[in-house]
């Protein structure tokens, strides 16, 4: 299958935009050479996805990051020109010939991650989510509406059949959702929204809301996102710093999802989902946490990145911090597994709090 002419004088359009934006820093940019941009631009896979879809977002938002997406599973390999070296600088120089350990999402060690901040001086709440794909689909923008609408009838029949008393909830669909429900998911801070202009470039938001929904518990500390930038965004969250109850919590939650409906898995690159910065592990282990003083100083984020911690506001990436109060993270996600991205978060934020209480 080859992409159109109008396809590839597209790319072609992009990648001279890209190069003559000099305040562009993308990722995308630095990788899409003209040698890239001449050996990919008429491929296509065999759901039809091309390098427009790839670079698409990264080309239109050129204060992006990074700067690309995988409409496909098949993107990540025939378009790996481009995708692996980004995925190198990204992941911690994780190499074109490095493979993805063996799953250990830490079943057995839970118990070593104390709580962080028993005192509850520093920690207002953690959170530890993973992104799963569903085997037999293909990401956005490669979708259908019929794919949307049987995932999240897949998935409300797994929802239904949950008997265990932590997990055991509701799944409100956005679809013809009231004002009341609405209002609710909002304060609760669960309702997600229409793609962000980075996912709406990248084609991710065709027919919503339809297929688009939101599991959550009955104690409000279990969520499912279906459909929202990943087929599902699983997450495990509380007040609080105890970071071995979120993730034994978390832990449980996905084997009972995965029991039912088989996770698409890379025999390189590990979970598969719609944005390469989440591969691997797919692993997001994060706290809002108050640091009022080292936050202010200078080196602050170098300190962060040297433990390989990721900081953003707490409304989410490219929003800003409220009061001292941050959102830290662990930014690795391959190489290593599911049990060392949590601790990656767990040992930096331990180390934050030693330097905010030393702290003049």
């Amino acid at each position: 299958m080859t992409a159109s002419p109008e396809v590839q004088k597209s790319i072609e359009e992009v990648y001279t935009k890209l190069q003559g934006a000099s305040d562009c820093t993308s990722l995308l940019k630095k990788h899409l050479t003209k040698d890239v941009v001449a050996k990919n631009k008429s491929k296509k896979t065999r759901l039809g996805a091309t390098l427009l879809d790839v670079i698409q977002s990264g080309g239109e938002n050129l204060d992006s990051g990074v700067g690309i997406y995988a409409p496909d599973a098949e993107s990540y390999t025939l378009f790996s020109d481009l995708f692996n070296p980004v995925i190198e600088e990204y992941h911690n120089g994780f190499k074109a010939t490095d493979t993805q350990p063996a799953i250990d999402l830490g079943e057995k060690n839970v118990g070593d991650l104390t709580d962080l901040d028993p005192e509850g001086k520093f920690i207002v709440s953690t959170r530890i989510r993973c992104g799963r794909s569903l085997q037999g689909y293909p990401f956005n923008p490669c979708l259908s509406e019929t794919n949307y609408k049987m995932m999240e009838t897949r998935m409300k029949e797994i929802f239904s059949s949950i008997t265990d008393p932590e997990l055991k909830g509701t799944y409100y669909p956005l679809t013809g959702m009231d004002e009341e429900t609405k209002k609710k998911l909002i304060a609760d801070h669960f309702l997600f929204k229409e793609g962000d202009r980075f996912l709406k470039a990248a084609n991710a938001n065709r027919y919503w809301p339809n297929g688009r929904g939101i599991f959550h518990n009955e104690k409000k500390t279990f969520l499912v996102w279906v459909n929202e930038e990943d087929h599902l965004r699983i997450i495990s969250m509380q007040n609080g710093g105890n970071v071995g109850e979120v993730l034994g919590r978390l832990i449980k939650g996905l084997n009972l999802v995965a029991v039912k409906a088989p996770f698409a898995r890379h025999p390189r690159l590990g979970w598969l989902t719609f944005c390469p910065t989440n591969l691997g592990t797919t692993v997001r282990a994060s706290v809002h946490i108050k640091l009022p003083k080292i936050s202010a100083k200078d080196d602050f984020k170098k300190i962060c990145s040297d433990m390989k911690l990721q900081i953003r506001g707490i409304h989410g990436e490219h929003s800003e911090s409220k009061e001292g109060i941050y959102d830290i993270s662990n930014k690795q996600r391959l190489g290593l597994t599911e049990y060392q991205a949590v601790r990656q978060m767990y040992d930096g934020v331990k180390k934050l709090i030693e330097l905010e209480k030393a702290a003049a």
